[in-house]
Order: structure tokens, then C-alpha cells, then sequence
């Protein structure tokens, strides 16, 4: 997401000068050495987002953890009381009366041994995927295609399980997945630049709440570092983190 970064590095400054009016002007709204209140920083992600489009807003977190630790790697999922404002196709691997039901919660597509042929041979027209556990044993073979596009059913995030109508349903509802990358920063959005900003922040701390709710036994020190909101191609604006947890 263009300026969404916990950190700012001299490489992404050079790139600002390359930007085009619009953003450079987006830009000097922003006091880049402030750390805002939660309200105001999404008010100005507002006001900076120039773009055509709906643009999404994304907040990045910085925690203070080590990925590399398995009792130190967080994942999860939560849904957001107010959605992305993006519809996900979801597409669940299940047989018999599973099946069914996932087709009656509203399930994009349905399906077991014809599903998995398809994606095999480059189909990816789905955002989610759902999968029984009695599934798991055929669809772990596009474990090497649908792991590198974050596709890959899990547990930890509730897309391994019996309860299909309820996954179809929470995932239709705003459900997203969280998980923390090799640098220890966590990225997910929020909804859209079109969104009231009450409903923003709602959703900003329901994730805040979320990660603080996660934290390791095994993190120690300041947990959570640094926090910033931004639009799809809008400048990021750092939060206050007393604001954020509070």
C-alpha cells in the first residue's frame, strides 16, 4: 500500500519525490514526526486519499516479537463488526450434507475431487477457502499452490472445520486473517475510504484488541511497537499506541 510503512527508510523517501501532485500534496498534511489519536489519523487517511477508486485502508503494526520462535508466530482471524466493503468469494471443499450446507449459508462455490482438479490447472477465481477436516487429506495436495497465495485452509484461522455454515457466514460478515511476517509487522484492512470514520476506528480497535489478546507469554518487552493507518495510495500516518490499546 503506497506509504503504509511502520518505519519510513531512505529508499521509500526517494520514492516520494517520484510521486505523483496529488500525493505530494496528500503528504504535507501529514506531520510525519507525529504519532496521531486513533480518530485523527483515520480522518486524515481520509482526507489524503486522492485515488479514483475506493481506495481500502490498512493498518500496520509493528510488534515487538520473534517470528522465528515457534511459541512467538501469531495467527489468527477476526471479524470486523462493520466489514472490508469488499465481497469474498469464498470456496469450500466438503461432500454430502456439509456440502449442502455451505450452499444454503451462500458458499461461491461447493465442491470436493472437481474443485481441486480445477486449481490444479491454474483456476484461482476465490479469495477464502474452506475445508472440512475429512477434506484435508486431498486438498494438502495444492498445499504448494495455494500456500505461497496465503489460500491454504487452517485451523488457526477457522477454515478447517465441521462448522461451514458459520466460517461462510463470518467470512461473508467481514471475517480477515492476520498473521505476522518475518519482520514482526502484522498488515490487515480495515475497510474503505468511503467508510464513516466511527466505523473505522471500530474496526481498527477490534484488530488492536485482537492482537493485545494474542500476545505470546513468550514476548518480552514493549509488545506493541509502532502502529500507522493509510490508504490503498495514500501517505501512512503513524498512531498514538496508548491511543490504539486503549
Amino acid at each position: 500500500m503506497g506509504g503504509l510503512t511502520v518505519k519510513t527508510t531512505i529508499k521509500e523517501e526517494m520514492k516520494l519525490a517520484k510521486k505523483g501532485k496529488k500525493y505530494q500534496e496528500a503528504v504535507k498534511l501529514v506531520d510525519r514526526e507525529t504519532a496521531y489519536d486513533v480518530t485523527e489519523a483515520i480522518e486524515l487517511v481520509k482526507k489524503t486519499a486522492t485515488a479514483s477508486f475506493d481506495e481500502t485502508v490498512e493498518v500496520a503494526v509493528r510488534l515487538g516479537v520473534d517470528p522465528k520462535k515457534a511459541d512467538q508466530q501469531i495467527r489468527g482471524a477476526v471479524v470486523l463488526p462493520n466489514g472490508t466493503g469488499k465481497t469474498q468469494r469464498v470456496l469450500v471443499f466438503a461432500k454430502g450434507e456439509k456440502a449442502k450446507e455451505a450452499e444454503a449459508a451462500g458458499a461461491d462455490y461447493v465442491g470436493d475431487e472437481d474443485y481441486i482438479n480445477k486449481i490444479s490447472q491454474g483456476w484461482f477465481e476465490f479469495d477464502v477457502v474452506v475445508a472440512t477436516p475429512d477434506m484435508m487429506g486431498q486438498v494438502g495436495k495444492l498445499g504448494r499452490v495455494l500456500g505461497p497465495k496465503g489460500l491454504m485452509p487452517n485451523p488457526k484461522t477457522g477454515t478447517v472445520t465441521f462448522e461451514v455454515e458459520k466460517a461462510v457466514n463470518e467470512i461473508k460478515a467481514g471475517k480477515i486473517e492476520y498473521r505476522v511476517d518475518k519482520a514482526g509487522n502484522i498488515h490487515a484492512p480495515i475497510g474503505k475510504v468511503s467508510f464513516e470514520t466511527e466505523k473505522l476506528v471500530e474496526n481498527f480497535k477490534t484488530i488492536i484488541e485482537t492482537l493485545v489478546k494474542v500476545k505470546p507469554a513468550a514476548a518480552k518487552g514493549t509488545y506493541m511497537k509502532n502502529v500507522a493507518v493509510a490508504s490503498t495510495m495514500g501517505p501512512g500516518v503513524k498512531v498514538n499506541v496508548a491511543s490504539a490499546t486503549k
